[in-house]
């Protein structure tokens, strides 16, 4: 039996409605498998969360980078609340361990699980606000996610891999990259896309994601490091 106190606990975050907490931690999966819980999937939740992180985030980097372009702002925040990094940081946390998923997506620790925990987080993030309002969500996405932010930059992982590949590829082999989806598959609420970039009729490189503008994104990665065009 899951105990959320002590993810309570480690969190230092206790919630005032307990089923709150519980439901930012099942995934749709689970409710097809038990279907007399009272409480519904966390995709509402997740759906709050995305967008409070977003403001959240914005605030800090608009107020941290005044000298900044919006687009260059767009492109930070963009590379801060991704899927890899936001996963990263609900396993550092330890949400991995109070997922309440079918006994399939439980077996699976791969790509899928990745997605499963950075919603989770989202989710969490969006009870957090309902149960204690803004000042305590930003607390813990301050001291959670945010300091990741100096890595980010220090690497330049803000920068779009899209528009850098398209500078490149026509400053070195005078095309202009083309993506085309080349698998995808799932329910239309869980997606995966597969897209190829291709210079020409050459496909360079492929990237995977839960839509077709990352798996775009992660094509253009995989082409900036199979080419090294990375600055």
């Amino acid at each position: 039996m899951i105990q959320f106190s002590d993810f309570e606990k480690k969190t230092k975050i206790v919630f005032k409605n307990k089923d709150l907490l519980k439901q930012a931690f099942i995934h749709r999966s689970y409710i097809n498998e038990n279907t007399g819980t009272s409480l519904s999937h966390n995709e509402r939740l997740e759906f709050l969360g995305d967008a409070v992180l977003e403001l959240i985030v914005t605030d800090f980097l608009y107020k941290k980078y005044p000298n900044y372009t919006e687009g260059e702002l767009t492109a930070l925040r963009s590379a801060l609340v991704n899927a890899v990094i936001i996963s990263e940081i609900a396993l550092e946390i330890g949400m991995n361990d109070y997922l309440l998923l079918s006994k399939g997506e439980a077996k699976d620790n791969g790509k899928a699980r990745q997605y499963i925990l950075a919603n989770t987080y989202e989710a969490y993030v969006g009870a957090i606000y309902l149960d204690q309002e803004y000042n305590a969500v930003n607390k813990f996405v301050s001291e959670s996610l945010l300091p990741k932010t100096e890595e980010i930059v220090n690497k330049k992982l803000w920068r779009d891999a899209k528009s850098l590949v398209q500078e490149k590829a026509q400053e070195f082999v005078n095309f202009t990259p083309a993506y085309r989806v080349l698998s995808e598959s799932g329910p239309d609420h869980d997606k995966h896309f597969t897209v190829g970039i291709y210079f020409g009729s050459n496909l360079i490189a492929e990237g995977k994601g839960k839509s077709k503008q990352e798996a775009e994104q992660k094509a253009a990665e995989a082409a900036l490091k199979i080419k090294n065009w990375f600055d």
